[in-house]
């Protein structure tokens, strides 16, 4: 959270008392499409996949890690059925906390406030990276920006059907894609 904003000590204890652990099991959801939302995390250790399904198809469209903020934040805001899922790739721990007390937060302290505003700007930042690589890079050029970016530990710990989808690819393909990338 200090990427984001230096939040002092005494914002902290607002929210201090709304701040759970909780565990979760490989393949366990913190977040089911058609459920109403009403928390976000906190990862403190594991991997989770964020995924829409359409058709019976799941799409993989984010992965969380350590340290990441996690939640079906739009099913939050508007109180509306996630369209989306987040589920536990391993073993994890998150530290979670109502979204209705940082909506709170957001009105009683403008390191809050300054908070939610960085994390819709690092929302959007992130939407907009994901959309270019989808609509104006080949599946090859998507494969070779993710082994550039610092996205290393999709690359060192999802396994590679869902790296496949996440680049909206098959297993096959991305296996050929792979060895034409190594043999460059």
């Amino acid at each position: 959270m200090h990427k984001l904003t230096i939040i002092p000590d005494e914002d902290w204890e607002l929210i201090m008392p709304h701040l759970s652990l909780k565990t979760f099991r490989r393949h366990d959801y913190f977040a089911r499409e058609g459920k109403t939302a009403t928390e976000v995390a906190m990862v403190v250790h594991g991997s989770f996949r964020h995924f829409y399904t359409k058709d019976g198809e799941e799409k993989t469209t984010y992965f969380y890690f350590e340290e990441a903020l996690m939640s079906a934040y739009i099913s939050c805001i508007t109180q509306k059925p996630s369209l989306l899922s987040i589920q536990a790739l391993e073993e994890a721990e998150v530290l979670v906390f109502p979204y209705k007390i940082l909506f709170e937060l957001f009105e009683k302290s403008k390191a809050w406030e300054r908070f939610g505003r960085k994390v819709a700007e690092y929302a959007m930042m992130g939407l907009e990276e994901r959309m270019v690589g989808l609509l104006m890079q080949s599946p090859e050029e998507r494969y070779i920006e993710l082994l550039r970016s610092n996205k290393k530990k999709i690359i060192e710990r999802i396994p590679q059907h869902y790296i496949a989808n996440y680049l909206g690819i098959t297993p096959v393909s991305l296996s050929r894609i792979r060895n034409r990338v190594a043999g460059k």
